[in-house]
């Protein structure tokens, strides 16, 4: 039996079958719903798209969230967690497979949810970040108190109003979502808002902050578990009271807060004391002060009373010194007689040794001395005079040796220009230059003829000088 002859069937390129596939798929099923478990997330592409695989029990699907979807997503997709997802379906010709593109995502009911969190409690906890080493002492009394919470609900005005019982503080809100897609967000921006504030001025920054909300579902509660919320209250410098839901919603800020209230009422009851009470125990703290100062008064007046009894009586005390003092009294007066005659005896003794014969030979001594120091010390002061003068005819002798007027006394000269200045070189004398010539026996006038740059030899007129006509000296220079 021959084969078929398949001449007639229509030709088509890769392209075009990819194209027509991709249409029969999306025109076939659009938006789908699909549930199964995240396989091969890697996190965000360098382009910020997100591609991993749903898969069950007996297929697989691959999926794409794009960069923007991403961003706006409550729920991040994880390795593992089971999710619902909401997309279109589509082709990829580049693999000739097809895929889902995500456009939401949500985790696959309470189970899911429970999973997520105790794995991420799991994660914090392996960080430190829920370590009790961490957590910082509440301030007993804040000044200012600063409020995480919407400013529309109830849960703001319980705490006022509780704080108003209690102990009246300043507070400021910092009003957030509480649930939704953008509450973690603005959660986290207030908690680090309250730690940015200053220190001092009209707005200074809360010594206590309060994040609170109502109760609700897992899902309503959700806002507190993320991770940007868990890791801003951790990092808080300002200590930090969780007071999210009711006594039974536990999240994840309350392991990182500081403190972890029930409900919003008792994180406002434990943020400040009750002000009768503290003035009550203020009273009888007071009392019991006042009482005690007043005991160990009288105790001390009574060790008094005691310690005096067994002191002597005052005549007793003073019965010893007043002898004593009646004793020296009466050796006062004999005392100073012998001490007045001991004076008077030495002063005699003495006396006997300064008679005029003495006094008139040491004068006399001391007279010799004074002559000869003086005879010493003229002929000292005449022999550094002749000293001193020798060294001064030294130094003149030396002085006229080293003077260019010797030189000039052996029949040189010394020749000036007109400003005084020494020349010591020919060349250095122009023609027409005015020149001043020291001789021996005085100095004479002359001018310079000739260029001495060409000529070694310039010939002076001389002009007259000290009262010396043209008949004088004569040219310096001729020859």
């Amino acid at each position: 039996m021959s084969e078929p002859v398949l001449n007639n069937v229509v030709e088509w390129t890769v392209s075009e079958l990819s194209a027509a596939l991709k249409r029969t798929v999306e025109d076939a099923y659009g938006f789908v719903r699909v549930r199964g478990e995240i396989s091969g997330f890697k996190g965000p592409h360098s382009s910020g798209h997100v591609y991993f695989a749903l898969k069950d029990e007996n297929a697989c699907l691959q999926a794409v969230i794009w960069k923007g979807t991403y961003g706006r997503m409550r729920v991040k997709a994880e390795e593992g967690l089971e999710v619902i997802v909401t997309g279109r379906l589509t082709t990829y010709p580049g693999r000739s497979n097809y895929q889902i593109v995500i456009d939401s995502l949500e985790l696959a009911g309470i189970g899911a949810l429970m999973k997520l969190l105790e794995e991420r409690k799991k994660k914090l906890a392996a960080e430190g970040l829920f370590d009790e080493a961490r957590k910082q002492l509440l301030p007993f009394l804040p000044a200012a108190i600063g409020v995480i919470t919407s400013p529309t609900g109830a849960v703001i005005r319980d705490i006022l109003h509780r704080l108003e019982d209690r102990f009246p503080r300043h507070v400021m809100v910092w009003p957030v979502r509480v649930q939704g897609d953008t509450a973690a967000k603005e959660v986290a921006a207030a908690i680090h808002g309250f730690n940015a504030l200053p220190e001092s001025g009209p707005l200074r920054r809360p010594d206590l902050i309060i994040v609170a909300r109502g109760g609700g579902s897992l899902e309503d509660l959700w806002a507190f578990n993320e991770e940007m919320v868990v890791r801003a209250a951790a990092a808080s410098m300002i200590p930090l009271i969780s007071a999210v839901g009711h006594e039974t919603d536990i999240t994840l800020i309350d392991f990182a807060a500081d403190r972890r209230a029930p409900t919003p009422t008792a994180a406002a009851e434990i943020a400040v004391p009750v002000r009768a009470e503290l003035m009550s125990t203020l009273s009888d703290l007071g009392s019991r002060k006042l009482a005690c100062w007043r005991r160990n008064l009288d105790r001390h007046r009574k060790e008094l009373n005691l310690l005096s009894r067994a002191l002597p009586a005052l005549d007793e005390l003073l019965a010893v010194p007043r002898q004593r003092l009646d004793a020296c009294a009466g050796r006062l007066p004999r005392a100073l007689r012998a001490n007045a005659q001991i004076h008077h005896t030495h002063l005699t003794r003495v006396a006997s040794r300064l008679s005029p014969r003495l006094l008139s030979h040491r004068i006399d001594r001391c007279k010799e001395h004074t002559l000869a120091f003086g005879d010493r010390a003229q002929r000292a002061f005449r022999i550094s005079i002749a000293g001193r003068i020798q060294r001064l005819r030294s130094a003149g002798q030396l002085l006229t040796a080293y003077s260019y007027r010797g030189v000039l006394a052996r029949g040189f000269a010394l020749v000036r220009d007109s400003g005084g200045h020494p020349l010591r070189s020919s060349a250095a004398v122009e023609g027409g230059m005015r020149l001043d010539i020291e001789f021996g026996d005085g100095r004479v006038a002359a001018t310079a003829d000739g260029e001495p740059a060409s000529k070694p030899v310039s010939r002076v007129k001389p002009r007259e000088r000290g009262g010396q006509g043209s008949g004088g000296q004569g040219s310096l220079f001729g020859s």
